[in-house]
C-alpha cells in the first residue's frame, strides 16, 4: 500500500507509537463520540423523514476527521 499523501503531496506520518496512543487521547476519543452521536441522529432522521439532514452529515464526517487528524504528524506542532 502506498503511504498517504496530504494535499501538497507530501507523505503523511503518524506521530510515534499513534497506534498505542489512538485509544488513550481523549481528543480522539470526543471526536469519535461525535461522530456515533451524529450518526446516530442522522440515522434517526432518515428513518423518520426519509432524508438525513446535511449539516448532521458534515458534523459527523468532521468529528471523524478530527480524530483521524489528531494522529497525524503536525510539522508545526512536531518540529519535523
Amino acid at each position: 500500500m502506498p503511504p498517504a499523501r496530504n494535499p501538497k503531496g507530501q507523505n503523511v506520518k503518524f506521530i510515534e507509537d499513534a497506534r498505542s496512543q489512538f485509544p488513550k487521547l481523549w481528543s480522539v476519543r470526543f471526536a469519535l463520540l461525535a461522530a456515533i452521536a451524529s450518526a446516530i441522529e442522522a440515522g434517526m432522521n432518515l428513518y423518520a423523514s426519509g432524508t438525513a439532514s446535511l449539516l448532521v452529515v458534515a458534523a459527523g464526517l468532521t468529528s471523524l476527521g478530527a480524530a483521524i487528524a489528531r494522529v497525524v504528524a503536525q510539522p508545526s506542532v512536531t518540529g519535523e
